[in-house]
Order: C-alpha cells, then sequence, then structure tokens
C-alpha cells in the first residue's frame, strides 16, 4: 500500500502519540472510579482488555490517580498474562507508595517475581519504588540487595536511583553509607544543567534530613551550611530538626537568616517554627507568622491553626488563641487539645471544662491528650472529686488505657490537696512502672505541704531511679537544709561533684521588639546592667514601703539573712521584670519565660509590683502561667 493512500493520522510525517493515554481518550475522561468501572466493562466486553497497551492504561488510573483503589488494581494486574515493565513499575509504585503497613511488602514480593520470571528486567523506574519500600519498612537487608542489583543492571549511578538509595540508608538510619553513596554522586562545582541542579539539591537536603532523623543535629548543619544551593525544603528541614531536637533558639535564628535570604517561608516552614516559638514564648515573632500566612494566602487550616492555637495560649495570649480556634472552618482532636490544655495552663479551669463539654457535640471523641490537658486543669484548681471523676470516664467510658502522663497529673492533684498518702499509694499501685517524672510530681507536693519524712524518701528512690538527674539531689539537699541539716547538705553537694552533676540554672527571659532577652540569677552581663540594677533597688524599696517582707526561707543556703535577701533581690524573674520596666512604656504589659517554678518570694513580689507600677505581668513557669494583676495572681495563690 502506497503511503500516500494511508489516512491522514498515520502518515510518516505524523509523529506517534508520546504517552499510551492518548490512544484511550475514554479513560482520560474519566473523573470517578465509577466510570472508570464503565469503560473497564466495556474493555471487557469489546475484549479490548487483551491489549497490553489498554490494559495498561485501565491498571494505571486504578494504581495511581486520584482515585486509587488498590484493590482493583491488584486485580487488574493478576489478570495480565504478560504484563509488561510499565505495569509491573505500575503496581509496585502504587504499593510502595501506600500508607496500608502491608502493602510495602507486598511491593518487595512482586519485585521479587518479576525478577525470577524474567520476561520483563527492572529498569530505572523500577528501583525508585523498590527502594522506597525498603526504605518505608527499614529493611536493610532487602535494601543492600537491591542496591547490588541495581549494580548489576547498571542503574547505580542514574540521578533517581541514587537519590532513593541514598533515602533508603538514611531510613534506616545507616548514615556512614548514605553520606559515601551521597559523595560519589552529588556533584558540588561545575556546570549543571537546571534539571540536574535541582536533583543535587534533593539529595542534599535528603540527607541534612537523614543526619536530623539520627539527632545528629551538628553534622546536619554542617552539611547545610556547605549547600551551594538551598531550596525552601532545605531550610524547612533544618528548621525543623532545631525545633524538634530542643534548639529553639536556633530554630528561630534559622527562621530569621532564610527572610535575610529572601527565601519565602511556606506552610511547613510556619509550622516547623511555632513550636520553638512556642517554648521561647516569641509573642511578637509568633503574631509575625500568623499575619504573614494572611498575606500571603497561606491556609489556616487544622494543623496550622493547631500550631497557632498552641503558640499563643503558650505565649500568654490566651484570648487571641480563643480567637483563631473559634475562626477555624475545620477543628480536629488536636486543635480541641491545644486550647483546652492552653486553658488549664492558664488557669482558666471552667472554661477549660466547657470546651471539653463541647467536644462530643461537635463529633470529636477526646484522645488521651485530652484528659492530660483536663486533668492538669483540676490539679491547677484542686479540683479533687472532678479529677477523679475524669479520670475512671477515661478508662471506663471512653476505654483508653491511662499513660504514665495521666498517672503524673493524678499525683500533682492528689500531692497538690495534700493528699500525699493517697498519691504515693496510687504511684506504688500503677499497672505501669513509674518513671521520674511521676516521683518528682511527688516530691513537689513534699515540698510544697512540708512532708519533709516522706519528701527525703521519695527524693532517694529518684535518685536510684535517675542517677544523673540533678532535680533529686536539688531536692534531698534542700530537705536537709530546710531540717538546718548543714552537715547532710554539704554531703549531697559534694556527691554531686563526684559524680559531675550539675544544677539547672534558673534563666528568665522577655521578648521586647522581637529580641529575646534571657537572664538568670545575679546576670551583670546585659548591656543595660547598671540600669537594671537601679530598678532592682527602686522595686526593693517599694516592695518594703508596701509593707513586703522577704521570704528567706526559700533560700537553703548556709548564710545570714542578709545575704539570703541579696539572693532573692537578683532571682531572674526580678531582673527580667526590672528590664521590662524600664524598657517598655507605662501599662504596657509584660511577658516572662522562667524555666523553672517561681519561688513563693518572688510570686509574692510580683503580686505587689503589678500593683505598684500599674503593670499587667504575666509570667509562665514550668507548670503554669500567673497573670499577675493589681496586686492579685490569677492562680489565686494555688500552685
Amino acid at each position: 500500500m502506497n503511503s500516500t493512500t494511508l489516512p491522514p493520522i498515520f502518515k510518516p510525517t505524523t509523529p506517534p502519540p508520546s504517552h499510551p493515554s492518548s490512544f484511550f481518550p475514554q479513560i482520560t475522561a474519566c473523573k470517578t472510579i465509577r466510570d472508570l468501572h464503565q469503560v473497564h466493562a466495556l474493555f471487557i466486553k469489546t475484549r479490548q482488555i487483551h491489549d497490553p497497551l489498554a490494559a495498561a492504561e485501565i491498571l494505571r488510573f486504578y494504581a495511581l490517580s486520584a482515585h486509587r483503589n488498590i484493590a482493583w488494581a491488584r486485580s487488574v494486574f493478576n489478570h495480565m498474562q504478560t504484563p509488561n515493565c510499565f505495569s509491573w513499575n505500575t503496581i509496585i509504585r502504587a504499593l510502595a507508595e501506600s500508607s496500608v503497613d502491608e502493602h510495602p511488602l507486598e511491593a518487595l514480593l512482586l519485585f521479587s517475581q518479576m525478577v525470577s520470571y524474567g520476561f520483563v528486567g527492572p529498569n530505572r523506574f523500577t528501583f525508585p519504588s523498590v527502594l522506597k519500600a525498603c526504605a518505608k519498612m527499614g529493611n536493610l537487608g532487602v535494601g543492600k540487595c537491591v542496591h547490588g542489583m541495581a549494580v548489576k543492571f547498571g542503574l547505580d549511578t542514574d540521578e533517581f536511583v541514587v537519590s532513593n538509595l541514598v533515602r533508603m540508608y538514611v531510613m534506616c538510619k545507616v548514615m556512614e553509607d548514605a553520606h559515601l553513596l551521597f559523595s560519589r554522586s552529588v556533584v558540588v562545582c561545575g556546570h549543571l544543567n537546571k534539571r540536574k541542579q535541582e536533583g543535587n539539591v534533593v539529595l542534599w537536603n535528603v540527607m541534612v534530613d537523614g543526619y536530623v532523623r539520627v539527632g545528629d543535629i551538628r553534622a546536619a548543619r554542617v552539611l547545610f551550611d556547605k549547600m551551594p544551593q538551598r531550596s525552601v525544603v532545605s531550610w524547612n528541614v533544618m528548621i525543623s530538626g532545631y525545633a524538634q531536637n530542643g534548639f529553639f533558639k536556633e530554630a528561630i535564628d534559622l527562621f530569621r537568616d532564610m527572610q535575610i535570604e529572601n527565601v519565602y517561608p511556606n506552610y511547613v516552614t510556619l509550622v516547623s517554627v511555632l513550636p520553638a516559638i512556642s517554648r521561647l514564648g516569641a509573642l511578637e515573632l509568633g503574631k509575625w507568622i500568623h499575619l504573614y500566612a494572611g498575606k500571603n494566602g497561606i491556609e489556616i487550616d487544622d494543623v496550622l491553626g493547631s500550631a497557632l492555637v498552641d503558640m499563643y495560649s503558650k505565649c500568654g495570649s490566651i484570648e487571641k488563641a480563643l480567637l483563631v480556634f473559634e475562626k477555624l472552618p475545620k477543628k480536629n482532636v488536636i486543635t480541641w487539645n491545644a486550647i483546652i490544655s492552653g486553658l488549664a495552663m492558664h488557669g482558666r479551669v471552667e472554661d477549660a471544662l466547657d470546651y471539653f463539654r463541647k467536644m462530643e457535640p461537635a463529633g470529636v471523641v477526646p484522645s488521651d491528650v485530652t484528659y492530660i490537658g483536663i486533668l492538669s486543669a483540676c490539679s491547677h484548681a484542686g479540683l479533687v472529686e472532678q479529677g477523679r471523676s475524669f479520670f475512671n470516664h477515661m478508662v471506663n467510658v471512653i476505654s483508653l488505657e491511662p499513660r504514665i502522663e495521666h498517672y503524673g497529673c493524678m499525683v500533682d492533684l492528689l500531692g497538690r490537696a495534700g493528699l500525699l498518702e493517697e498519691a504515693e499509694e496510687l504511684i506504688l499501685n500503677m499497672p505501669i512502672q513509674p518513671d521520674d517524672v511521676t516521683w518528682k510530681a511527688l516530691l513537689g507536693a513534699c515540698k510544697k505541704q512540708g512532708n519533709i519524712n516522706m519528701g527525703k524518701r521519695v527524693a532517694e528512690v529518684l535518685m536510684d531511679l535517675a542517677p544523673h538527674d540533678s532535680g533529686s539531689y536539688v531536692a534531698l539537699s534542700n530537705v536537709y537544709a530546710s531540717l538546718g541539716n548543714w552537715e547532710a547538705v554539704a554531703k549531697v553537694r559534694l556527691q554531686m561533684k563526684d559524680m559531675d552533676i550539675r544544677k539547672d540554672p534558673g534563666s528568665s527571659s522577655i521578648e521586647l521588639d522581637g529580641v529575646i532577652h534571657e537572664f538568670v540569677v545575679e546576670d551583670e552581663s546585659h548591656p543595660r546592667a547598671r540600669e537594671i540594677h537601679s530598678m532592682l533597688e527602686e522595686i526593693s524599696n517599694q516592695l518594703s514601703l508596701e509593707g513586703h517582707r522577704p521570704d528567706t526561707t526559700q533560700v537553703l543556703l548556709n548564710m545570714d539573712e542578709e545575704e539570703k535577701q541579696s539572693v532573692l533581690h537578683y532571682h531572674s524573674e526580678k531582673i527580667a521584670t526590672a528590664f521590662g520596666l524600664i524598657s517598655t512604656a507605662p501599662q504596657t504589659p509584660l511577658r516572662i519565660v522562667k524555666n523553672l517554678r517561681i519561688c513563693e518570694d518572688c510570686h509574692s513580689s510580683v503580686k505587689l509590683i503589678s500593683k505598684i507600677y500599674e503593670r499587667k505581668i504575666i509570667v509562665r513557669d514550668r507548670k503554669r502561667f500567673h497573670h499577675f494583676e493589681q496586686g492579685l495572681c490569677s492562680c489565686m495563690d494555688y500552685w
């Protein structure tokens, strides 16, 4: 037949369609799985399903489309007499990417069949999916075998295969092998086309993420700093790594560097940096992020919304947290937990209970974290019977297994209320092994209630349980000091010195104009130290005029009364308060974050300072918020 007699579509000058889907517009037109079922049935009826290309396209829609259905994909694949490489790759990829736990293993079994049958060999699109399945399972042994096969097929230098090999070793936490592959593969310099550059950035990101995953933040930062090119993902990985590993200041500093480098934060950036802002109490920066999201069209969904609620709560602005919560179009259980815990932390117990009651009508089932928040609320207000009721409701109605945190809340609740024997009995009869946090809750209650004998006993238990934790030694030392047994105090402190155990230093911070200023006891390192000292003297004089007398029983050191008063005078929260007073306009609220529990002398002092200087002073200590105003505190002196 002469070429001139062919239909126009088959003329040699017309290039063939570039993708199999072009042959089957009926499949391409499918909008739902029901549409595909109809096309699938038609193909079976007309026997078109026996065309390998047609079957492959049906499989692709079932396996990888937005309406994917793995069960139907498996059925289509199993009915193929001789699947081509595209079909093998499609089903393996679908299983490897699935969120169902068993599917990655099925992907590996199918790959094994593909290789053993020998009809079709794997190609550069097969190995990335297989390696992804190995990474998900954390199966290093199989991963190394697949690596060997990639070498055998000459695909170990392909950029897609290499990036997934590196990711597999990273996910299996074998950073030495990952770094070796990375070093051989990545091109640090030279002229690269845009696609190759992007591929290199992905590899660098995978490695940085790997070091973050194994907790080697220093190595992650070294690699991050060496990156010849960074994407927003690079910054997100490093910021998130810092925040998740407790390097909150570093996370915020890097976030600011990101803006200096003119890299625009995205949704993931905001979700990553907000926990660090929450921990440091950097309210102004948190407000900026909220504003940035609104101005740049970043959707405040339930995840970002929960992070914002948590941030405002922990930065001392519970009213703003409530506003954000109420405006969210969709709320998940994490969002509800954030607002309930926030209200509890601020001592707004009735509000916390009210929001808990609203969960059921909203169709949200409380989680174990919800009950930690609600039990904390009861503890802050001394609601013993309500706390017992909620604990029983969680176990008997919701059928949740109590975690160590729930028992810790109950011990704290009972201990604060003076029910020390009941609290100790609860610990001794717990079905799970009590941890140091649970015993510390009882120890704190012993100190508060003045039960020296039990406090000494609990401190000794803690020293056995956590022999290198300074808290138990300091507590035991304080018990002896309160009895005036300075010889025993010296013995405990000598033991700490011999074991190189150091007490966590108390510190307080205050944010002004987006900058966080941190102070420790008797801190004179600040550029405005002289002005701060003068303000402290003024505060001391004003407190004396109001009849305040320093509570020197809080100073458990062997020194005379005058020296004890001097120590109290320079507590970190007082220094932060003094700095706030000299640095802000009259009537400006002060927000202070304390890393330890506020002492009783500072608590009574700040109450009076709020009255004398007509300031609202909000202090977040290790346990809760204290809102000081007009000489009163929101905790009603129960903390």
